[in-house]
């Protein structure tokens, strides 16, 4: 049931401006994070000359290699990957009906690590390099893609037969994310265990999600899957509306439950493998992210996947952003960072519940 119900004209003409002042501050946010991220590294860069590189053939050459061949293709990986994994959270907690749904508590992410992983390391779909600057190098994007997505619409599937029982509860439905996630890890435990150390060394930097190895043709891949599922998340946002206020209530709308659910994980599975199986597991993104929004917007759709995709981004870019600095000159993976943010906020959730889902 969303806020709106019932409310006066004059009152529901104030709440749906707050509501889109509130997602028009986040994507605001969003856009000054960007030019700040580009200026600030190992080396740090003016801000009037991170502008006159983007907008301008002026400035030093070093200056220019800086902001548009290494800093400019890691923030939009950065911002999209961010809204990607919010957004795929925020619509598999909506179909799940589970607030603790999003593609890594429920072992999607671990599910598309290993498919990826799998193409990788025994289909060869990957060049495997020792160096410490580009330990992995995805010559086969396509094949790594496919089997990521395979895995993950496996996870997936799991997921909604177990959502579909009638015993099933959000806690049933966590854990059973937990033991997937489980079995895919031990599956890709097995993948190093019979690598060579070069491979062995690889195989675990890639897994950690990691922005920096994200080239101009990576930004290509993660950015075009994105929006093209941002497009179809939110051209649905009237559906989810309709399965928050129960599957009886949608069906009598005229909504087809099944297949916007089943649709609805499909799309998120396959906007996370693309995701993971170029930057590798980034967690608590598409948990936290939407849970953030929701207390910002509410529940209604048509604000929550907005401000999700805005918290995604933004999230992720400031994680990426503190992984340059920590440790400067040396890189930290954003993982290990949206790990350390990430899991409080977590255990806060739990602790303090969260809002009534119907």
């Amino acid at each position: 049931m969303h806020l709106e119900k019932g409310l006066p004209p004059a009152d529901y003409i104030r709440y749906t401006r707050r509501r889109s002042f509130a997602v028009t501050a986040c994507f605001a946010i969003l856009l000054l994070l960007i030019p700040v991220s580009l200026s600030l590294g190992a080396v740090k860069i003016p801000f009037s000359d991170v502008l006159e590189a983007l907008f301008t053939r002026n400035g030093t050459l070093q200056t220019r290699m800086i902001i548009l061949n290494i800093r400019l293709p890691q923030v939009i990986a950065a911002a999209t990957a961010g809204a990607g994994l919010s957004i795929a959270g925020a619509v598999m907690q909506s179909v799940l009906r589970n607030p603790l749904g999003s593609p890594y508590t429920l072992g999607i992410s671990s599910a598309a690590a290993f498919g990826a992983a799998f193409a990788v390391m025994v289909l060869s779909s990957g060049a495997m390099q020792s160096t410490a600057a580009d330990p992995i190098t995805v010559t086969s994007p396509y094949l790594t893609t496919l089997w990521a997505f395979l895995a993950c619409s496996l996870a997936a599937g799991i997921i909604l037969a177990v959502s579909r029982s009638r015993a099933s509860s959000p806690e049933t439905m966590i854990l059973t994310g937990v033991a997937l996630g489980s079995l895919f890890t031990a599956g890709t435990m097995v993948l190093q265990y019979f690598a060579d150390d070069t491979q062995l060394a690889a195989m675990v930097f890639w897994t950690f999600g990691d922005l920096a190895r994200a080239s101009w043709r990576e930004v290509l891949f993660i950015s075009s899957s994105t929006v093209l599922a941002l497009v179809y998340f939110i051209l649905n946002r009237w559906n989810y509306n309709g399965i928050d206020s129960g599957d009886e209530t949608a069906a009598g709308l005229g909504i087809h439950v099944k297949a916007v659910r089943l649709t609805g994980m499909v799309v998120g599975s396959l906007v996370t493998a693309v995701i993971i199986s170029f930057v590798g597991v980034i967690g608590f993104v598409g948990l936290v992210c939407p849970h953030i929004a929701r207390r910002m917007v509410g529940g209604d759709h048509r604000f929550l996947l907005p401000a999700s995709i805005a918290m995604g981004g933004n999230l992720l870019l400031v994680s990426d952003t503190a992984a340059r600095l920590v440790l400067a000159p040396r890189v930290l993976p954003v993982s290990i960072i949206t790990a350390f943010t990430g899991a409080p906020v977590f255990i806060l959730l739990l602790i303090r519940g969260h809002r009534k889902w119907n």
